[in-house]
């Protein structure tokens, strides 16, 4: 399946669903798990994140707004972020959008409320969006300035 119309369809299913659980990864990424959780463990055996059927994980430059404006993102005082993102916990999906030349994700939520990756260095945008549902696993990244979909064996970041 071409990586667009298969993003669209993802995109689709998860219009109107929740977020299960959003947590903060090292630095600014940030990840939100979609659909059912599941434990998973650390390679030191310890307890990780839960993961969702479906994640959205953002390595670094983001932000979240809504209507009136910039509510925060990655290089805001982190001070603002656990109450920018709390906004967006337990939320409902809107839409799941690709914008840019260099595709880039927004995740619109209900409130009027959105969450966006918004690459500032060089390279590519550093998003991924993982469908567990599917066998093998669906991976969705941007390299060479397209969309692309793989299994997951490609790097990400």
């Amino acid at each position: 399946m071409e990586a667009t119309a298969a993003f669209e369809s993802l995109a689709a299913s998860l219009s109107g669903q929740p977020i299960s659980h959003l947590w903060r990864g090292y630095g600014s990424a940030i990840f939100f798990e979609f659909g059912e959780l599941s434990p998973r463990p650390r390679r030191d055996g310890l307890p990780a994140n839960r993961q969702g059927q479906v994640s959205l994980g953002v390595e670094w430059s983001w932000r979240v707004e809504d209507d009136s404006g910039i509510l925060c993102g990655s290089w805001s005082d982190e001070a603002l972020w656990d109450q920018s993102l709390a906004r967006l916990r337990d939320r409902r999906i809107e839409s799941l959008t690709l914008f840019g030349k260099l595709p880039e994700v927004e995740l619109a939520m209900e409130g009027p409320i959105r969450f966006l990756s918004f690459s500032t260095t060089d390279g590519q945008p550093q998003w991924h969006l993982l469908d567990r549902r599917r066998d093998p696993e669906h991976w969705y990244t941007v390299s060479e300035g397209r969309l692309r979909l793989g299994d997951g064996t490609e790097p990400r970041f």
